[in-house]
């Protein structure tokens, strides 16, 4: 055993940082390319953590690698290693009170790509240290594995080990079609049958009924509108990220036919970090000033 232990303390935090990688992108490329390194590196690395430590860290399936109950404990460890470093360096660079270091946010794409990247420049002017990065992703990713510190997220999220959730808003959504079809008689653009458990899924389903099938199946928002902007066929879109799209033309300029709650999700020993409490005030302030864009139809022709 104190044999053991000794190999354990030899274990550095760049051994510990080639762990985590591995964990968290499932193969040794996706590991190599988080830390800019090549993946012999990764694989020699955690092969000598292995040797070290008298055990196997991970399964390989088929290119992939999955924890061993070994492993799930040393990647448990290594991630309060982690923070402890990331909360040192926070505290180091945030001595004169100013917001510096990287944040990783996620959400979906066209809440990135048409919501928080045009917001940013005020954040960034105001924070000049502030390192965003933005994870334009449709599937949820993990805060408790640490494939992202903040997520924005567009439903009450399911209880996530250790994360902290709040409802920051709601983002409306309204019909679009192209406002070079004036025919209201268009058919309907949806979301692929293996997302038929979103809320515009199953809303654009009820309205279509037996009518024009739909010419057009998709996994994600930015594609669906840009199949609207084509004349393809008219479809559900939030109101606040494309409301002054050139192109376009809301169909609906009264209620919004339907909404989803913004979520806001932080891990716990993250949150007190100033780089992300700064995130995390720009997040809410910027979903809150969503919540009244759709009182102004869009008009562009």
């Amino acid at each position: 055993m104190p044999k053991k232990n000794a190999e354990m303390q030899d274990l550095n935090w760049n051994t510990l940082r080639h762990i985590l990688a591995l964990a968290r992108t499932d193969t040794l490329a996706g590991a190599a390319q988080a830390l800019g390194v090549n993946a012999t590196t990764v694989g020699r690395r955690v092969t000598d953590a292995e040797k070290r430590l008298g055990t196997r860290l991970f399964s390989r399936d088929l290119g992939r690698f999955r924890p061993t109950d070994a492993g799930v404990t040393v990647i448990a460890c290594a991630e309060r290693v982690e923070l402890e470093v990331q909360a040192m360096a926070s505290t180091v660079a945030g001595t004169d009170g100013v917001a510096a270091g990287t944040v990783r946010l996620t959400s979906v794409p066209i809440v990135v790509n048409r919501l928080l990247v045009p917001a940013l420049p005020s954040l960034l002017r105001a924070h000049p240290g502030l390192r965003l990065e933005l994870i334009a992703e449709p599937r949820d990713l993990s805060l408790t594995k640490r494939q992202a510190d903040v997520a924005l997220r567009l439903a009450r999220p399911a209880k996530e080990l250790g994360a902290i959730a709040r409802c920051v808003g709601q983002l409306d959504y309204g019909v679009y079609a192209s406002a070079h079809r004036g025919d209201d008689h268009l058919p309907w653009i949806t979301y692929e049958d293996q997302m038929a458990d979103l809320p515009q899924w199953k809303w654009i389903a009820a309205q279509a009924g037996a009518g024009l099938p739909a010419p057009l199946m998709v996994n994600d928002a930015e594609a669906i509108l840009q199949g609207v902007r084509a004349g393809i066929g008219r479809s559900l879109l939030p109101i606040a990220a494309v409301d002054h799209e050139l192109g376009l033309r809301r169909m609906d300029p009264g209620a919004p036919p339907l909404s989803r709650e913004l979520w806001l999700i932080v891990h716990p020993e993250l949150r007190e970090l100033m780089r992300v409490r700064v995130v995390m005030d720009w997040l809410i302030s910027t979903a809150d000033r969503w919540s009244g864009s759709s009182e102004t139809p869009n008009t562009h022709q």
